[in-house]
């Protein structure tokens, strides 16, 4: 299995091409990109070539995708990406009610639509505002899904917990839309204040090994995702969460 690392995890730990380098010592064959790793998408794919690295998925702004989806793609092509995920809705932009919801469903789709025709994988990728019920206890990525009925979904499980949710349950009910996970763990109550509560893969409280066999056996997911939102140390992150990830 290809285990792949969220290079967002990696921001305060530079320079790039040091970084890319430790990830392939260590045994990670593929990154998944983010904004700040698009300056020059050249000179990127050339630090990824040489360390033996490919960068399959990657994460761009709504922003950016809908007012200049050719901007997008020229990156995607450049850095050879096959899944372009959007991330991330600022909070005074989020909608309240289930209309809204759907009407943000709908435009994921227009951008999908976009996406497949310039012959990508196109998925949202959640964070737990998605999972805090509106108006009538209806769920915002269900409505979101329910609305873009042709877009994947790149789960990032340890928000789906974080929102209060079982991923499990997700998993069995749209397991065919799931086309990546992020590999993502959360530390037990209390500890790791200073990252934010998160934890290494594997040394923490969630169920990986349980869950990797899921989304396995129930999904299409390609693409396994190692991140950390705020790692103290980005090199033990990535060493001992690929470490326990090779035992699931």
């Amino acid at each position: 299995m290809d285990w792949s690392f969220q290079l967002y995890s990696a921001r305060n730990f530079q320079p790039w091409e040091d970084v890319l380098k430790t990830l392939a010592s260590l045994g990670y064959t593929q990154v998944e990109g983010y904004g700040g790793v698009y300056e020059n998408p050249e000179a990127f794919r050339a630090e990824l070539d040489k360390n033996g690295l490919s960068m399959p998925s990657g994460h761009f702004g709504i922003d950016m995708l809908e007012r200049d989806f050719g901007a997008a793609k020229g990156i995607a092509e450049t850095l050879g990406m096959k899944l372009i995920a959007c991330p991330w809705l600022e909070p005074a932009e989020r909608p309240t009610d289930a209309d809204g919801w759907r009407a943000f469903g709908r435009r994921l789709a227009a951008i999908g639509r976009k996406a497949r025709d310039a012959g990508f994988d196109f998925a949202w990728h959640n964070h737990d505002f998605e999972f805090v019920p509106v108006a009538g206890g209806l769920v915002p990525q269900r409505l979101i899904l329910e609305a873009a009925p042709d877009i994947g979904w790149e789960m990032d499980v340890a928000w789906v917990i974080r929102g209060g949710d079982d991923p499990l349950h997700w998993i069995e009910e749209f397991g065919p839309r799931i086309v990546a996970a992020h590999v993502k763990d959360i530390a037990p109550d209390g500890e790791a204040k200073d990252e934010d509560g998160w934890s290494d893969v594997g040394h923490g409280v969630v169920d990986w090994a349980g869950l990797v066999i899921a989304l396995r056996n129930r999904t299409p997911a390609q693409y396994f995702v190692m991140e950390h939102d705020n790692p103290a140390d980005f090199e033990r992150f990535a060493r001992r969460s690929i470490a326990a990830a090779t035992t699931f």
